[in-house]
């Protein structure tokens, strides 16, 4: 029994340490991505900032390019769960309340955080786009999701009765305003919090949607 336990406890132990490695070998490059450029991060870099091996690295996520993705969707979804972010509790929640006015406020709310998470990295990638396909490819997968997503939202505004433009307007205002350029402009350039930025947001989509 007592040997039973101590496996289990030791499996345990080796599972924490495995992920406390993946979520450092995930911090280390995104702050490389974001502060030195994709292009000119090597896997050799990313190993050397966790404080692990190369061939860890390799083990765990791939190549560069898999690492990016790995990155690139936890910083989006904010963890490494497989379920895209149109999916998740609070999108849904959000998306079940049938006042519209009151679900855009709230959608702000929601994405703010996300901003915060993913736009230092996808500016960095957008610099490295016309040099490096793997980055070409993440931008370009971002931008397709985002459209989907905004399509999805459109559709979901033109059921609430209260859309006052047209769902293809409507997929567009999303579209434009959730790429993070906004927050970038106004929260990481102007200085402004958080909490104001997602009031804005809320307002304007308020205003020109309903």
């Amino acid at each position: 029994m007592e040997s039973s336990v101590k496996r289990s406890y030791d499996a345990s132990s080796r599972q924490a340490r495995a992920l406390e490695t993946r979520q450092r070998v995930i911090d280390v490059a995104d702050d490389l991505f974001i502060n030195q450029g994709y292009g000119r991060t090597t896997i050799a870099d990313i190993a050397r900032g966790a404080g692990v091996s190369v061939e860890t690295v390799y083990s765990a996520f791939g190549n560069k390019a898999a690492v990016l993705r790995k990155v690139w969707y936890v910083r989006f979804r904010g963890d490494e769960q497989d379920v895209r972010l149109l999916d998740r509790p609070e999108i849904q929640e959000m998306l079940a309340e049938p006042d519209l006015v009151v679900r855009l406020r709230r959608h702000a709310v929601v994405v703010t955080p996300v901003f915060r998470r993913f736009v230092p990295l996808h500016r960095a990638l957008e610099a490295a786009a016309a040099s490096e396909p793997s980055a070409a490819d993440m931008v370009a997968e971002f931008d397709a999701g985002r459209l989907d997503a905004s399509t999805h939202y459109a559709k979901a505004a033109r059921k609430t009765g209260q859309l006052v433009v047209s769902a293809t307007d409507c997929r567009d205002i999303f579209s434009a305003t959730l790429d993070g350029s906004l927050w970038h402009r106004l929260v990481h350039e102007g200085g402004w919090s958080d909490k104001r930025f997602a009031t804005f947001l809320g307002e304007l989509w308020v205003s020109l949607l309903t």
